[in-house]
């Protein structure tokens, strides 16, 4: 019988207000959208996410077609609560999404009513929970009235099947229409999950760090290491079984040789700080007040324990900061 250690909570994972809300989310948050899918070692994943709650990790992010195959993650994920984290429920803060394509036909996407309602079902089914903490509209559906997809969130809140709603990759007017919204209906959004990392700084330049900041709702980023590129997969080549290397969602165009040399000066940077490049990366990300948390992923627990580490070290001088752009942005 699974165990909890006993210093789960000694203060090695620092946890950060999520917007104007009560809840505390980990700086280091898990993903199960690669690595946790019925393809996967179950065995691999159980100790993953028993190693990430021991540690501090407290929410895990998961999505509808988080697999492979679609709604393998969330299976996987309900087994582990079955057999070891249920009588820890109320200690976790478990997220799923629902926008993109998930089972064939015109309700089986998107933003509609029927769409959020039914996946929701069946995300609690795979889950093994009577609810989850957060429920996020995946993207924005520019053909769904946004008043529809917003007052299923708000409803789904309603009727106890979530606790909190957030949206994920909404344009800045939607989303601004979306913290609106969703306060009038008093379901305001807890959060906004985006791509951030150091090499895609959208969030920053487009507004919404500032804007989710300013509706009183926190910021959780996702693809934080731009899916392994910021990190020492690469400095010497593309091993076999990377992502770019199995002809996954990264492809082998990611990695030119401008990039490579950006990666490798960051890297020598990293090292300064006595850090990896991946927990550097981490670092950058969380030493900004208006990212709450960011989200990884795990192909193992070493891996895990490295991101983990990042937040030992937060703080960068000023030059380091210059440096990172200069490397990052030239």
């Amino acid at each position: 019988m699974y165990k909890a250690e006993d210093n789960r909570y000694n203060g090695e994972m620092p946890y950060r207000r999520c917007g104007r809300s009560g809840i505390l989310l980990p700086l280091i948050s898990l993903g199960l959208w690669h690595n946790f899918g019925g393809v996967d070692p179950f065995q691999e994943s159980v100790k993953k996410i028993h190693y990430a709650f021991d540690h501090g990790i407290t929410h895990f992010d998961l999505a509808n077609n988080y697999g492979p195959p679609y709604g393998s993650a969330e299976e996987t994920f309900g087994m582990i609560m079955k057999d070891s984290l249920k009588p820890y429920r109320d200690e976790l803060f478990i997220s799923t999404k629902a926008g993109h394509d998930m089972w064939d036909g015109p309700y089986g996407e998107w933003g509609s009513r029927k769409y959020l309602m039914a996946s929701l079902d069946q995300s609690l089914k795979r889950m093994n929970l009577d609810y989850v903490d957060i429920f996020y509209s995946h993207r924005y559906d520019p053909e769904t009235p946004l008043e529809e997809t917003l007052q299923a969130l708000s409803d789904i809140v309603r009727c106890g099947k979530a606790l909190y709603v957030g949206i994920s990759k909404y344009p800045p007017e939607a989303a601004r229409f979306a913290y609106q919204y969703l306060k009038e209906n008093k379901t305001p959004c807890l959060l906004y999950q985006g791509k951030y990392n150091i090499f895609d700084r959208e969030p920053d330049k487009d507004g919404i760090l500032d804007d989710s900041q300013k509706n009183g709702s926190g910021f959780i980023a996702f693809s934080p290491l731009a899916q392994g590129l910021l990190s020492d997969r690469y400095l010497n080549g593309i091993p076999s079984d990377s992502r770019v290397g199995k002809g996954g969602y990264l492809k082998k165009e990611s990695l030119t040789p401008e990039i490579l040399n950006k990666i490798r000066k960051l890297n020598e940077l990293a090292k300064q700080r006595g850090q990896s490049l991946a927990q550097m990366s981490l670092s950058w990300l969380l030493q900004d007040p208006r990212v709450t948390s960011v989200i990884v992923g795990a192909s193992s627990v070493e891996q895990l324990q490295n991101n983990i580490d990042s937040v030992n070290n937060l703080a960068f001088s000023a030059e380091e900061l210059e440096a990172i752009d200069n490397i990052s942005l030239s």
